[in-house]
Protein backbone atom coordinates (compact mmCIF):
# COMPACT_ATOMS: atom_id res chain seq x y z
CA UNK A 1 0.00 0.00 0.00
CA UNK A 2 0.95 3.59 -0.85
CA UNK A 3 2.19 5.35 2.13
CA UNK A 4 0.46 8.63 0.91
CA UNK A 5 -2.98 6.82 1.24
CA UNK A 6 -5.63 9.54 2.21
CA UNK A 7 -7.22 7.33 4.64
CA UNK A 8 -10.03 10.40 5.68
CA UNK A 9 -11.37 11.03 1.68
CA UNK A 10 -11.34 6.96 0.84
CA UNK A 11 -13.70 6.59 4.50
CA UNK A 12 -15.74 9.66 3.27
CA UNK A 13 -16.51 8.58 -0.40
CA UNK A 14 -17.26 4.93 1.30
CA UNK A 15 -19.58 6.61 3.79
CA UNK A 16 -21.48 9.03 0.83
CA UNK A 17 -22.16 5.85 -1.47
CA UNK A 18 -23.03 3.45 1.38
CA UNK A 19 -25.69 5.62 3.57
CA UNK A 20 -27.69 5.98 0.13
CA UNK A 21 -27.34 2.19 -1.29
CA UNK A 22 -27.98 0.84 1.82
CA UNK A 23 -30.95 3.55 2.64
CA UNK A 24 -32.41 2.33 -0.27
CA UNK A 25 -32.63 -1.43 1.27
CA UNK A 26 -36.13 -0.04 3.57
CA UNK A 27 -36.64 2.68 1.74
CA UNK A 28 -39.30 1.55 -0.21
CA UNK A 29 -41.34 -0.66 2.48
CA UNK A 30 -43.88 1.71 3.62
CA UNK A 31 -44.65 2.64 -0.37
CA UNK A 32 -45.35 -1.91 -0.92
CA UNK A 33 -49.59 -1.14 -0.14
CA UNK A 34 -49.70 1.91 -2.61
CA UNK A 35 -47.29 -0.55 -5.45
CA UNK A 36 -50.01 -2.71 -5.00
CA UNK A 37 -52.89 -0.64 -6.02
CA UNK A 38 -50.28 1.30 -9.04
CA UNK A 39 -49.54 -2.38 -10.72
CA UNK A 40 -52.64 -4.40 -9.55
CA UNK A 41 -50.47 -7.22 -7.92
CA UNK A 42 -51.20 -8.93 -4.89
CA UNK A 43 -49.08 -8.74 -1.39
CA UNK A 44 -46.86 -11.98 -2.17
CA UNK A 45 -45.83 -10.64 -5.45
CA UNK A 46 -45.28 -6.90 -4.37
CA UNK A 47 -43.26 -8.57 -1.41
CA UNK A 48 -40.57 -9.76 -4.04
CA UNK A 49 -39.63 -5.63 -4.29
CA UNK A 50 -37.96 -6.83 -0.51
CA UNK A 51 -37.21 -10.59 -0.58
CA UNK A 52 -35.58 -10.44 -4.33
CA UNK A 53 -33.30 -7.72 -2.78
CA UNK A 54 -32.44 -9.86 -0.29
CA UNK A 55 -32.48 -12.66 -2.00
CA UNK A 56 -29.73 -11.03 -4.77
CA UNK A 57 -27.33 -9.81 -1.91
CA UNK A 58 -27.41 -13.09 -0.52
CA UNK A 59 -26.24 -14.66 -3.90
CA UNK A 60 -23.67 -12.12 -4.72
CA UNK A 61 -21.62 -11.47 -1.23
CA UNK A 62 -19.56 -14.84 -1.78
CA UNK A 63 -18.81 -13.67 -4.65
CA UNK A 64 -17.28 -10.50 -3.74
CA UNK A 65 -14.21 -12.48 -2.10
CA UNK A 66 -13.37 -13.21 -5.85
CA UNK A 67 -14.02 -9.98 -7.30
CA UNK A 68 -12.02 -7.61 -4.79
CA UNK A 69 -8.93 -10.03 -5.67
CA UNK A 70 -9.82 -9.33 -9.51
CA UNK A 71 -10.32 -5.19 -9.46
CA UNK A 72 -9.20 -2.45 -8.23
CA UNK A 73 -10.94 -0.64 -5.19
CA UNK A 74 -11.60 2.27 -7.54
CA UNK A 75 -12.71 -0.08 -10.28
CA UNK A 76 -15.10 -2.11 -7.69
CA UNK A 77 -16.15 1.11 -6.15
CA UNK A 78 -16.84 3.00 -9.03
CA UNK A 79 -18.31 -0.09 -11.01
CA UNK A 80 -20.68 -1.01 -8.46
CA UNK A 81 -22.08 2.45 -7.99
CA UNK A 82 -22.95 2.68 -11.51
CA UNK A 83 -24.66 -0.74 -11.60
CA UNK A 84 -26.68 0.69 -8.40
CA UNK A 85 -27.00 3.86 -10.41
CA UNK A 86 -28.98 2.14 -13.51
CA UNK A 87 -31.12 -0.21 -11.67
CA UNK A 88 -32.05 3.45 -9.72
CA UNK A 89 -32.65 5.12 -13.10
CA UNK A 90 -34.80 1.92 -13.80
CA UNK A 91 -37.23 1.87 -11.17
CA UNK A 92 -37.83 5.64 -11.30
CA UNK A 93 -38.63 5.43 -14.92
CA UNK A 94 -40.60 2.01 -14.42
CA UNK A 95 -43.98 1.52 -16.28
CA UNK A 96 -44.86 -1.69 -15.24
CA UNK A 97 -44.33 -4.35 -12.26
CA UNK A 98 -41.42 -6.32 -13.50
CA UNK A 99 -39.63 -3.06 -15.34
CA UNK A 100 -39.74 -2.16 -11.82
CA UNK A 101 -38.46 -5.34 -10.41
CA UNK A 102 -35.92 -5.66 -12.65
CA UNK A 103 -34.76 -1.77 -11.48
CA UNK A 104 -34.17 -3.16 -8.26
CA UNK A 105 -32.56 -6.11 -8.54
CA UNK A 106 -30.03 -4.36 -10.36
CA UNK A 107 -30.18 -1.90 -7.42
CA UNK A 108 -29.34 -5.04 -5.30
CA UNK A 109 -26.47 -6.09 -7.26
CA UNK A 110 -24.82 -2.92 -6.67
CA UNK A 111 -25.54 -2.84 -2.96
CA UNK A 112 -24.66 -6.60 -2.21
CA UNK A 113 -21.21 -6.29 -3.48
CA UNK A 114 -20.29 -2.52 -2.03
CA UNK A 115 -20.36 -3.66 1.96
CA UNK A 116 -17.47 -6.11 1.43
CA UNK A 117 -15.78 -4.08 -0.94
CA UNK A 118 -15.79 -1.43 1.28
CA UNK A 119 -14.86 -3.45 4.52
CA UNK A 120 -11.87 -5.28 2.73
CA UNK A 121 -10.56 -1.73 1.75
CA UNK A 122 -11.07 0.06 5.72
CA UNK A 123 -8.98 -3.34 6.97
CA UNK A 124 -6.24 -3.06 5.12
CA UNK A 125 -5.89 0.75 5.39
CA UNK A 126 -6.29 0.65 9.19
CA UNK A 127 -4.28 -0.66 11.85
CA UNK A 128 -5.99 -2.83 14.28
CA UNK A 129 -6.01 -0.23 17.09
CA UNK A 130 -8.24 2.02 15.65
CA UNK A 131 -10.29 -0.17 13.88
CA UNK A 132 -13.14 -0.17 16.10
CA UNK A 133 -13.63 3.45 15.99
CA UNK A 134 -13.55 3.18 11.90
CA UNK A 135 -15.82 0.58 11.60
CA UNK A 136 -18.32 2.10 14.23
CA UNK A 137 -18.32 5.10 12.29
CA UNK A 138 -19.25 3.11 9.62
CA UNK A 139 -21.83 1.61 11.62
CA UNK A 140 -23.63 4.52 12.07
CA UNK A 141 -24.44 4.86 8.12
CA UNK A 142 -25.23 0.96 8.10
CA UNK A 143 -27.66 1.52 11.06
CA UNK A 144 -28.97 4.40 10.64
CA UNK A 145 -29.35 4.25 7.04
CA UNK A 146 -32.18 2.41 7.40
CA UNK A 147 -33.47 3.48 10.40
CA UNK A 148 -34.69 6.18 8.82
CA UNK A 149 -35.42 4.94 5.66
CA UNK A 150 -38.92 3.75 6.50
CA UNK A 151 -40.12 7.08 8.17
CA UNK A 152 -38.16 8.91 5.04
CA UNK A 153 -40.57 6.68 2.73
CA UNK A 154 -43.55 7.49 4.38
CA UNK A 155 -42.57 11.78 3.80
CA UNK A 156 -41.62 11.34 0.08
CA UNK A 157 -44.94 9.07 -0.75
CA UNK A 158 -47.54 11.07 0.98
CA UNK A 159 -46.26 14.26 -1.02
CA UNK A 160 -44.38 13.35 -3.92
CA UNK A 161 -45.21 9.75 -4.94
CA UNK A 162 -43.79 6.46 -5.13
CA UNK A 163 -41.04 7.70 -7.83
CA UNK A 164 -39.56 10.12 -5.97
CA UNK A 165 -37.84 7.23 -3.36
CA UNK A 166 -35.25 6.85 -6.51
CA UNK A 167 -35.36 10.18 -8.01
CA UNK A 168 -34.44 11.67 -4.92
CA UNK A 169 -31.59 8.95 -4.95
CA UNK A 170 -29.99 9.42 -8.33
CA UNK A 171 -28.16 12.67 -7.77
CA UNK A 172 -26.29 11.77 -4.47
CA UNK A 173 -25.07 8.43 -6.52
CA UNK A 174 -23.58 10.29 -9.20
CA UNK A 175 -22.22 12.44 -6.60
CA UNK A 176 -20.57 9.86 -4.97
CA UNK A 177 -19.37 8.44 -8.25
CA UNK A 178 -17.93 11.83 -9.02
CA UNK A 179 -16.79 12.20 -5.54
CA UNK A 180 -14.98 8.60 -5.45
CA UNK A 181 -13.18 9.64 -9.25
CA UNK A 182 -11.39 12.69 -7.70
CA UNK A 183 -10.34 11.24 -4.65
CA UNK A 184 -10.65 7.47 -4.17
CA UNK A 185 -7.45 5.76 -4.52
CA UNK A 186 -6.39 2.57 -4.72
CA UNK A 187 -5.51 -0.10 -1.69
CA UNK A 188 -4.54 -3.64 -1.33
CA UNK A 189 -3.15 -5.49 -4.16
CA UNK A 190 -4.74 -7.24 -7.02
CA UNK A 191 -4.00 -11.21 -7.37
CA UNK A 192 -6.68 -12.76 -9.80
CA UNK A 193 -7.39 -15.74 -8.27
CA UNK A 194 -8.51 -19.24 -10.74
CA UNK A 195 -12.51 -18.53 -11.31
CA UNK A 196 -14.30 -21.83 -10.51
CA UNK A 197 -17.56 -21.91 -12.21
CA UNK A 198 -18.82 -24.80 -10.35
CA UNK A 199 -18.29 -22.69 -6.72
CA UNK A 200 -20.41 -20.38 -7.75
CA UNK A 201 -23.17 -22.13 -8.81
CA UNK A 202 -23.10 -23.92 -5.93
CA UNK A 203 -23.02 -20.95 -3.70
CA UNK A 204 -25.49 -19.28 -5.71
CA UNK A 205 -28.09 -22.18 -5.69
CA UNK A 206 -27.19 -22.88 -1.56
CA UNK A 207 -27.09 -19.49 -0.32
CA UNK A 208 -30.32 -18.31 -2.42
CA UNK A 209 -32.11 -21.42 -2.24
CA UNK A 210 -31.53 -20.37 2.07
CA UNK A 211 -33.04 -17.13 1.51
CA UNK A 212 -35.69 -17.77 -0.75
CA UNK A 213 -36.74 -20.66 1.17
CA UNK A 214 -36.77 -19.12 4.43
CA UNK A 215 -38.64 -15.86 3.07
CA UNK A 216 -41.14 -17.58 1.53
CA UNK A 217 -42.48 -19.98 4.31
CA UNK A 218 -44.61 -17.34 5.71
CA UNK A 219 -46.75 -17.55 2.52
CA UNK A 220 -46.99 -20.86 2.25
CA UNK A 221 -50.34 -22.03 4.87
CA UNK A 222 -48.36 -25.23 5.97
CA UNK A 223 -45.01 -23.24 6.93
CA UNK A 224 -42.30 -24.75 7.16
CA UNK A 225 -44.09 -28.58 6.93
CA UNK A 226 -44.79 -27.33 3.24
CA UNK A 227 -43.64 -29.70 0.85
CA UNK A 228 -41.88 -26.87 -1.36
CA UNK A 229 -40.14 -25.20 1.58
CA UNK A 230 -38.95 -28.38 2.54
CA UNK A 231 -37.36 -29.39 -0.88
CA UNK A 232 -36.10 -25.99 -1.33
CA UNK A 233 -34.25 -25.83 1.90
CA UNK A 234 -33.11 -29.14 1.55
CA UNK A 235 -31.42 -28.82 -2.01
CA UNK A 236 -29.84 -25.40 -0.25
CA UNK A 237 -28.13 -26.85 2.26
CA UNK A 238 -26.98 -29.94 0.33
CA UNK A 239 -25.64 -27.33 -2.18
CA UNK A 240 -24.08 -25.62 0.75
CA UNK A 241 -22.68 -28.69 1.78
CA UNK A 242 -20.93 -29.46 -1.54
CA UNK A 243 -19.53 -25.46 -2.05
CA UNK A 244 -17.84 -26.61 1.43
CA UNK A 245 -16.37 -29.86 0.78
CA UNK A 246 -15.16 -28.22 -2.51
CA UNK A 247 -13.82 -24.95 -0.52
CA UNK A 248 -11.63 -27.59 0.95
CA UNK A 249 -9.99 -29.20 -1.83
CA UNK A 250 -9.23 -26.10 -3.89
CA UNK A 251 -6.20 -24.69 -4.14
CA UNK A 252 -7.50 -21.15 -4.92
CA UNK A 253 -11.37 -21.50 -3.13
CA UNK A 254 -13.94 -18.90 -3.83
CA UNK A 255 -14.55 -18.37 -0.16
CA UNK A 256 -12.23 -19.79 1.82
CA UNK A 257 -13.66 -21.46 4.69
CA UNK A 258 -10.69 -22.04 6.69
CA UNK A 259 -11.62 -18.76 8.04
CA UNK A 260 -13.43 -20.55 10.80
CA UNK A 261 -10.73 -22.38 12.16
CA UNK A 262 -9.59 -18.76 14.03
CA UNK A 263 -11.43 -19.19 17.64
CA UNK A 264 -12.08 -15.19 17.57
CA UNK A 265 -13.38 -15.13 14.08
CA UNK A 266 -15.76 -18.34 14.63
CA UNK A 267 -17.29 -16.80 17.91
CA UNK A 268 -17.70 -13.17 16.76
CA UNK A 269 -19.49 -14.32 13.86
CA UNK A 270 -21.72 -16.19 15.86
CA UNK A 271 -22.84 -13.90 18.08
CA UNK A 272 -23.13 -11.42 14.82
CA UNK A 273 -25.66 -13.54 13.62
CA UNK A 274 -27.92 -14.53 16.42
CA UNK A 275 -27.96 -10.58 16.99
CA UNK A 276 -29.14 -9.82 13.28
CA UNK A 277 -31.36 -12.75 14.03
CA UNK A 278 -32.56 -10.93 17.03
CA UNK A 279 -32.58 -7.49 15.29
CA UNK A 280 -34.44 -8.67 11.71
CA UNK A 281 -37.07 -10.30 13.74
CA UNK A 282 -38.20 -7.32 16.44
CA UNK A 283 -38.25 -5.39 13.25
CA UNK A 284 -41.05 -7.21 12.07
CA UNK A 285 -42.98 -7.93 14.62
CA UNK A 286 -42.40 -5.13 17.04
CA UNK A 287 -44.29 -3.04 14.26
CA UNK A 288 -46.81 -5.94 13.94
CA UNK A 289 -47.81 -6.01 17.76
CA UNK A 290 -47.86 -1.63 17.88
CA UNK A 291 -50.95 -2.03 14.60
CA UNK A 292 -52.33 -5.19 16.07
CA UNK A 293 -53.24 -5.36 19.45
CA UNK A 294 -51.81 -1.80 20.91
CA UNK A 295 -53.66 0.02 17.77
CA UNK A 296 -51.45 2.05 16.33
CA UNK A 297 -50.96 3.04 12.62
CA UNK A 298 -48.55 2.11 10.64
CA UNK A 299 -46.65 5.78 10.58
CA UNK A 300 -47.09 5.96 14.67
CA UNK A 301 -45.61 2.49 14.84
CA UNK A 302 -42.78 3.11 12.49
CA UNK A 303 -42.14 6.86 14.85
CA UNK A 304 -42.35 4.69 17.90
CA UNK A 305 -39.15 2.38 16.65
CA UNK A 306 -37.71 5.06 15.67
CA UNK A 307 -35.84 6.55 18.60
CA UNK A 308 -33.98 3.24 19.07
CA UNK A 309 -32.83 2.62 15.69
CA UNK A 310 -31.66 5.95 15.64
CA UNK A 311 -29.77 5.37 18.97
CA UNK A 312 -28.09 2.26 17.45
CA UNK A 313 -26.49 3.74 15.12
CA UNK A 314 -25.74 7.34 16.76
CA UNK A 315 -23.74 4.68 19.49
CA UNK A 316 -21.61 3.17 16.87
CA UNK A 317 -18.91 5.25 16.57
CA UNK A 318 -18.94 5.62 20.44
CA UNK A 319 -18.72 1.77 21.09
CA UNK A 320 -15.97 1.48 18.43
CA UNK A 321 -13.90 4.02 20.26
CA UNK A 322 -14.87 2.19 23.42
CA UNK A 323 -14.16 -1.21 21.36
CA UNK A 324 -10.12 0.10 21.20
CA UNK A 325 -10.01 1.53 24.21
CA UNK A 326 -11.37 -1.62 26.43
CA UNK A 327 -11.45 -4.52 24.03
CA UNK A 328 -14.34 -6.96 23.39
CA UNK A 329 -15.08 -8.23 26.76
CA UNK A 330 -16.32 -5.25 28.22
CA UNK A 331 -18.85 -4.35 25.96
CA UNK A 332 -19.58 -7.83 24.31
CA UNK A 333 -20.22 -9.47 27.82
CA UNK A 334 -22.37 -6.95 29.28
CA UNK A 335 -24.37 -6.26 26.08
CA UNK A 336 -25.25 -9.96 25.67
CA UNK A 337 -26.85 -9.79 29.52
CA UNK A 338 -28.51 -6.63 28.28
CA UNK A 339 -29.82 -8.73 25.76
CA UNK A 340 -31.78 -11.35 27.49
CA UNK A 341 -33.39 -9.08 29.70
CA UNK A 342 -34.70 -7.84 27.14
CA UNK A 343 -35.94 -10.77 25.51
CA UNK A 344 -37.72 -11.28 28.77
CA UNK A 345 -39.55 -8.14 28.93
CA UNK A 346 -40.44 -8.23 25.39
CA UNK A 347 -41.69 -12.41 26.46
CA UNK A 348 -44.35 -10.58 29.14
CA UNK A 349 -46.09 -7.83 27.24
CA UNK A 350 -49.59 -7.40 27.09
CA UNK A 351 -51.95 -4.23 25.42
CA UNK A 352 -51.94 -2.94 28.87
CA UNK A 353 -48.43 -2.58 28.94
CA UNK A 354 -47.36 1.45 28.84
CA UNK A 355 -46.47 2.69 25.77
CA UNK A 356 -43.16 4.53 26.92
CA UNK A 357 -41.83 1.08 28.64
CA UNK A 358 -42.22 -0.38 25.08
CA UNK A 359 -40.38 2.33 23.34
CA UNK A 360 -37.39 2.35 26.46
CA UNK A 361 -36.91 -1.17 26.16
CA UNK A 362 -36.99 -1.25 22.73
CA UNK A 363 -34.04 1.39 22.64
CA UNK A 364 -32.36 -0.68 25.30
CA UNK A 365 -32.54 -2.82 22.85
CA UNK A 366 -30.56 -1.31 20.24
CA UNK A 367 -28.37 -0.04 22.47
CA UNK A 368 -26.98 -3.52 23.61
CA UNK A 369 -27.44 -4.56 19.24
CA UNK A 370 -24.66 -1.58 19.32
CA UNK A 371 -22.86 -2.98 22.07
CA UNK A 372 -22.34 -6.00 20.38
CA UNK A 373 -22.85 -6.31 16.85
CA UNK A 374 -19.54 -4.02 15.02
CA UNK A 375 -17.62 -5.08 17.80
CA UNK A 376 -18.02 -9.24 18.10
CA UNK A 377 -17.89 -8.74 13.91
CA UNK A 378 -14.53 -6.36 13.92
CA UNK A 379 -12.73 -8.70 16.76
CA UNK A 380 -13.17 -11.89 14.36
CA UNK A 381 -11.94 -9.55 11.59
CA UNK A 382 -8.93 -8.58 13.42
CA UNK A 383 -7.20 -12.06 13.85
CA UNK A 384 -7.27 -13.05 10.64
CA UNK A 385 -4.24 -12.73 8.31
CA UNK A 386 -4.51 -10.06 5.39
CA UNK A 387 -4.62 -13.14 2.59
CA UNK A 388 -8.16 -13.99 4.27
CA UNK A 389 -9.64 -10.53 4.64
CA UNK A 390 -11.76 -10.81 1.51
CA UNK A 391 -13.20 -13.89 2.30
CA UNK A 392 -13.63 -13.37 6.37
CA UNK A 393 -15.53 -9.92 5.18
CA UNK A 394 -17.55 -11.98 2.40
CA UNK A 395 -18.55 -14.59 4.85
CA UNK A 396 -19.38 -12.29 7.35
CA UNK A 397 -21.87 -9.86 4.97
CA UNK A 398 -23.03 -13.10 3.28
CA UNK A 399 -24.44 -14.35 6.53
CA UNK A 400 -26.12 -10.84 7.47
CA UNK A 401 -29.79 -11.34 4.81
CA UNK A 402 -29.61 -15.30 5.57
CA UNK A 403 -29.45 -14.79 9.07
CA UNK A 404 -32.43 -12.05 8.63
CA UNK A 405 -33.84 -14.26 6.56
CA UNK A 406 -33.97 -16.63 8.57
CA UNK A 407 -34.70 -14.82 11.92
CA UNK A 408 -37.66 -13.18 10.75
CA UNK A 409 -39.30 -16.56 9.03
CA UNK A 410 -38.79 -18.45 12.59
CA UNK A 411 -39.95 -15.52 14.84
CA UNK A 412 -42.92 -15.01 12.70
CA UNK A 413 -43.38 -19.02 12.12
CA UNK A 414 -43.58 -18.91 15.78
CA UNK A 415 -45.82 -16.43 16.74
CA UNK A 416 -48.42 -17.55 13.93
CA UNK A 417 -48.62 -21.17 15.16
CA UNK A 418 -48.72 -19.93 19.13
CA UNK A 419 -52.02 -17.64 17.64
CA UNK A 420 -53.63 -20.18 16.03
CA UNK A 421 -53.19 -22.73 19.16
CA UNK A 422 -54.36 -19.96 21.12
CA UNK A 423 -57.31 -19.42 18.47
CA UNK A 424 -58.26 -22.91 18.39
CA UNK A 425 -58.34 -23.15 22.31
CA UNK A 426 -60.95 -20.17 22.50
CA UNK A 427 -62.67 -20.53 19.56
CA UNK A 428 -66.14 -19.86 21.71
CA UNK A 429 -64.78 -16.34 23.25
CA UNK A 430 -65.14 -12.55 21.95
CA UNK A 431 -63.21 -12.98 18.34
CA UNK A 432 -62.04 -9.51 18.73
CA UNK A 433 -60.57 -9.93 22.39
CA UNK A 434 -59.36 -13.52 20.91
CA UNK A 435 -57.90 -12.25 18.25
CA UNK A 436 -55.71 -9.88 20.30
CA UNK A 437 -54.91 -12.11 23.09
CA UNK A 438 -53.37 -14.50 20.24
CA UNK A 439 -51.45 -12.29 19.45
CA UNK A 440 -50.24 -11.67 22.47
CA UNK A 441 -49.74 -15.25 23.14
CA UNK A 442 -47.86 -15.89 19.99
CA UNK A 443 -45.63 -12.98 20.67
CA UNK A 444 -44.44 -14.23 23.83
CA UNK A 445 -43.63 -17.68 22.21
CA UNK A 446 -41.15 -15.74 19.35
CA UNK A 447 -40.20 -14.31 22.41
CA UNK A 448 -39.16 -17.37 24.31
CA UNK A 449 -37.09 -18.55 21.72
CA UNK A 450 -35.30 -15.32 21.11
CA UNK A 451 -34.52 -15.23 25.06
CA UNK A 452 -32.99 -18.55 23.85
CA UNK A 453 -30.71 -17.56 21.87
CA UNK A 454 -29.78 -14.32 23.41
CA UNK A 455 -28.57 -16.51 26.05
CA UNK A 456 -26.25 -18.89 23.80
CA UNK A 457 -24.93 -14.99 22.73
CA UNK A 458 -24.22 -14.91 26.23
CA UNK A 459 -22.32 -18.30 26.97
CA UNK A 460 -20.13 -17.31 23.98
CA UNK A 461 -19.48 -13.98 24.91
CA UNK A 462 -17.73 -15.14 27.85
CA UNK A 463 -14.92 -16.91 25.61
CA UNK A 464 -14.34 -13.83 23.64
CA UNK A 465 -11.12 -12.57 23.59
CA UNK A 466 -9.20 -9.71 22.02
CA UNK A 467 -7.76 -10.98 18.76
CA UNK A 468 -4.37 -10.41 17.39
CA UNK A 469 -3.87 -11.71 13.57
CA UNK A 470 -0.89 -13.65 13.28
CA UNK A 471 0.68 -11.81 10.68
CA UNK A 472 0.52 -8.73 12.97
CA UNK A 473 4.01 -7.03 12.48
CA UNK A 474 3.41 -3.64 14.92
CA UNK A 475 7.06 -2.32 14.44
CA UNK A 476 5.92 -2.73 10.38
CA UNK A 477 2.77 -0.42 11.52
CA UNK A 478 4.45 1.72 13.40
CA UNK A 479 6.56 2.73 10.48
CA UNK A 480 3.85 3.20 8.04
CA UNK A 481 3.02 6.85 7.48
CA UNK A 482 -0.62 7.69 6.80
CA UNK A 483 -1.78 10.72 4.82
CA UNK A 484 -4.76 12.37 6.53
CA UNK A 485 -6.74 15.94 5.61
CA UNK A 486 -7.13 17.61 8.59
Amino acid sequence: MSPEINSKAILITFMIGAFFAILNETLLNIALTELMTVFNVDAPTVQWLATGFMLVMGVLMPISALLIQWFTTRQMFIGVMSIFLLGTVIAAGAFSFPMLLAGRMIQAVGTGLLIPVIMNALLLIYRPEVRGKIMGTFGLVIMFAPAIGPTLSGVIVDFLGWRWLFITVIPFTVFSILFALKHLQNVGEITRPGVDIISIVLSSCGIGGIVYGFSSAGEESEGFTSLKIIVIISLAVTSLILFVVRQLKLKEPLLDVRVFRYKSYTRGVSIFVIVIMAMFASEIVMPMYLQGPMGYSAKAAGLLLLPGALLNGLMSPTMGSLFDKYGPRKLIIPGTLTLVGVMIFFSTIDPTTPIWLFVFFYMILMLSISAIMMPAQTNGLNELPKHLYPHGTAIANTLQPVAGALGVSIFVSIMTQGQAAYIESHSNEVKDVVMNEAMTYGVHHAYWFALTLAAVAFVISLFIRKAVAPDYDESQDQEKVVHENE
